[in-house]
């Protein structure tokens, strides 16, 4: 007997081929094939008669076949499938599929059948080529309605897929609906049986889209959900509170050699404020490329110092890492702040580096010429509280790093970093001393306040308010939309494959004048590590051969640490002028002297990503340009890349690369456990605004969901695979 939990495999119309093919598509059981949904439609809904109104339409037609043959034609190695029917008017249509001659033993002359397809005219005759087809005996399934088309893969089609699961919706009834009656009648939303009927095959458009939103609805109220419980276990721990020196942070504003915008003026006194409750922030902090996001860093991280504690700052990369511990080290070169690099390849010390403080005395370069005593001293002096500040990457949550008194942890490009890595970041503190508090409330078995560090996340992706809310709703949100005053906009143009020589020699003139060069080109297969190296290797070739009088430069994903780091260096040194690289430049690198940024094939981006690379240039007091070489005709591609053109404002790409593209792919892996429904639907305020109040609602008269077992487990299941910490 055929259940939910039965194997697909046990079904008898599915054969072990196909049974096995589905289970790599992770289709194990009769449920999972259930909520297997379709990722767009085929409208065939219109059926109609033959008429001349609907040529260039898209319609269903129910005739009589009076001719079938295949038709061989031996020069091309090609078979032509023609079938001519009638319809109830006589009007007869001729049909042709190409390479699928079996199509004849299952349509023979004087059958019934239904054609959905783009009537044409060919000699005076009706015509469609490649049409969907089946009986007119069958329910129509794959003509005459919306139809479903799902994810394929090979051996296995969405004809197929719609035969097998048809049978099998009378099961849907039995999967357990977790919303509560009384949310879905409060939104009128579709049972769960109804949802998953229409959604996989539609009576109309409007109960599709019911379907569809009733079970975004669902997913979203489980985020929203996750994210307040994420948000409530947090504040039940204890921070340190970090009283706000008004002084301090003006003195250090006003010394700065650019004025703040209000938006980094908004966003510090945010943090600021945050830091100085006894719970620890959440903050994320979300700023477009070049809105001054390290400087707000910078303002939370001082107060933290000197109120006598250390702060850690986690980047995803090395390069970005160094660029993050020379950013720190000039701005807060008259502090008196000892700040360290932590990463797989470099350990260095600022005041050691520099010599700008009192750090010598107990340290000398015999020392740090001894990697693995420099690698024990900066750990000893991170122990022991000497290191006020730490920068690194993934390094900083080895097992041996230590800290005396971590009270803020800064992770940029948060995304990058799994849930379990800042985890270990931040419980690495758990249990640090507080020299300010008196022994009250939580103690640990010394008597001391066991704490959790203030946790402020940056990210240079523009991502828009809603979006934001509905993924980061356990987070406070704090947006730099606001560039400084002195930056000149970037002047980007498309250039077609007769433009390129013009714009070479325009490059010429650039690095004539001083300036450096990015080129930047995407990567078809990036899982292969040798393509990479191939692709990189072929355009620092053909660039050489180009520009001949200047020194290119190298860098790409499968190059060592030390050698990318010389590659940079090489090219801050102004050592080379023109540096080809993969997409591993896109966040954070900051060259002022480079003005010129090349994309290659700049349709193979999205516009979100082609806007964090051109914000690798337009960083000085030069004018920058940003050329997106495309040799793409297509009139999608290019208006696409207008868009750039146009604006220089990343929320608003943003925007436009979400309406594109949607939210899944804007978002890529991110958040890839969602389902598609959902990630469609996060453009709907309305549908994120609702499912947050209701799961606040429920959550205040049912805190552990004892009273919804069936939500409770659905949001433990939710939670294995969905991580918004």
């Amino acid at each position: 007997m055929i259940h939910l939990d039965t194997p697909l495999k046990n079904i008898s119309k599915i054969t072990p081929k196909y049974a096995k093919v589905l289970e790599k598509m992770g289709l194990v059981t009769v449920q999972d094939f259930l909520l297997y949904f379709p990722f767009r439609y085929d409208d065939f809904s219109k059926t109609v008669e033959l008429g001349q109104n609907y040529l260039g339409e898209t319609i269903t037609v129910e005739g009589t076949i009076i001719k079938a043959k295949n038709i061989r034609i031996f020069r091309r190695k090609m078979t032509i499938t023609e079938i001519v029917i009638q319809d109830k008017n006589n009007t007869p249509l001729k049909t042709v599929w190409f390479n699928q001659p079996y199509i004849l033993e299952n349509l023979k002359e004087g059958e019934s059948i239904r054609l959905s397809g783009k009537l044409a005219i060919d000699k005076k005759i009706f015509s469609m080529a490649n049409p969907a087809w089946e009986k007119a005996s069958r329910d129509a399934t794959n003509t005459g309605r919306l139809v479903p088309v799902y994810s394929e893969t090979a051996g296995i089609s969405s004809k197929w897929i719609r035969w097998q699961i048809k049978p099998l919706l009378r099961f849907a009834k039995d999967i357990p609906d977790i919303l509560p009656e009384e949310t879905r009648k409060k939104f009128n939303l579709y049972d769960l049986r109804t949802a998953i009927t229409q959604i996989h095959f539609p009576d109309s458009r409007e109960k599709l889209v019911r379907a569809q939103k009733r079970m975004a609805f669902q997913e979203m109220f489980l985020v929203q959900l996750k994210s307040l419980q994420v948000k409530k276990q947090w504040e039940k721990n204890n921070s340190i509170d970090i009283k706000f020196d008004e002084k301090l942070i003006k003195e250090f504003v006003e010394k700065l050699p650019f004025k703040l915008t209000n938006a980094q003026r908004k966003a510090s006194f945010e943090i600021l404020k945050d830091l100085e409750k006894s719970k620890p922030m959440n903050r994320l902090l979300e700023g477009d490329v070049g809105s001054g996001k390290t400087v707000v860093a910078a303002i939370s991280t001082l107060q933290s110092i000197s109120a006598g504690y250390q702060v850690a700052i986690m980047a995803p990369t090395e390069v970005l890492a160094r660029q993050h511990f020379e950013s720190f080290c000039k701005l807060f070169e008259n502090y008196g702040i000892n700040i360290a690099l932590l990463t797989n390849s470099y350990q260095e010390i600022n005041n050691f580096q520099f010599s700008i403080f009192n750090f010598q005395s107990i340290f000398n370069d015999k020392i740090l010429k001894n990697k693995k005593n420099s690698r024990e001293y900066l750990l000893k002096s991170t122990a022991d509280g000497k290191i006020n500040l730490i920068v690194g990457t993934h390094a900083l949550i080895q097992k041996d790093v230590r800290f005396k008194n971590l009270a803020l942890i800064i992770i940029d490009e948060q995304h990058r970093f799994g849930v379990a890595q800042r985890a270990t970041l931040q419980q690495e503190t758990m249990s640090i001393k507080d020299p300010v508090k008196s022994p009250n409330g939580d103690h640990g078995a010394s008597g001391e306040i066991k704490t959790i560090s203030h946790l402020l996340t940056m990210t240079a992706t523009p991502i828009p308010r809603t979006l934001a809310i509905a993924f980061f709703g356990s987070l406070g949100l704090s947006i730099l939309d606001e560039m400084p005053k002195n930056r000149k906009p970037i002047v980007t143009k498309i250039v077609p494959p007769s433009a390129r020589n013009q714009n070479y020699n325009f490059i010429r003139q650039e690095i004539g004048s001083g300036r450096q060069v990015f080129v930047i080109f995407p990567l078809i297969e990036e899982s292969k590590a040798l393509s990479e190296v191939k692709a990189a290797a072929e355009e620092y070739k053909k660039l050489q051969d180009i520009f001949p009088d200047f020194e290119i430069g190298l860098l790409h994903g499968r190059m060592k640490p030390k050698e990318k780091e010389e590659t940079m260096q090489f090219f801050k040194e102004q050592k080379t002028k023109i540096l080809v690289s993969t997409s591993v430049i896109e966040v954070g690198i900051d060259i002022p002297n480079a003005t010129v940024m090349i994309i290659e094939n700049a349709e193979r981006f999205g516009l979100s990503q082609l806007h964090q690379f051109r914000g690798r240039v337009g960083r000085g007091e030069h004018q920058s340009y940003c050329f997106l070489f495309t040799e793409s005709n297509t009139q999608k591609s290019i208006e696409r890349l207008k868009a750039l053109e146009k604006t220089n404002d990343g929320f608003e790409i943003s925007k436009i690369d979400l309406e594109l593209r949607g939210p899944g792919q804007f978002f890529g892996t991110i958040q890839s456990g969602l389902p598609d429904i959902t990630m469609e639907n996060l453009s709907n305020v309305k549908l994120i605004k609702f499912a947050r109040e209701e799961a606040t609602n429920l959550l205040k008269v049912d805190p552990r969901l004892k009273k919804h077992p069936l939500l409770a487990d659905a949001l433990l299941r939710f939670s294995e695979k969905i991580h918004l910490e």
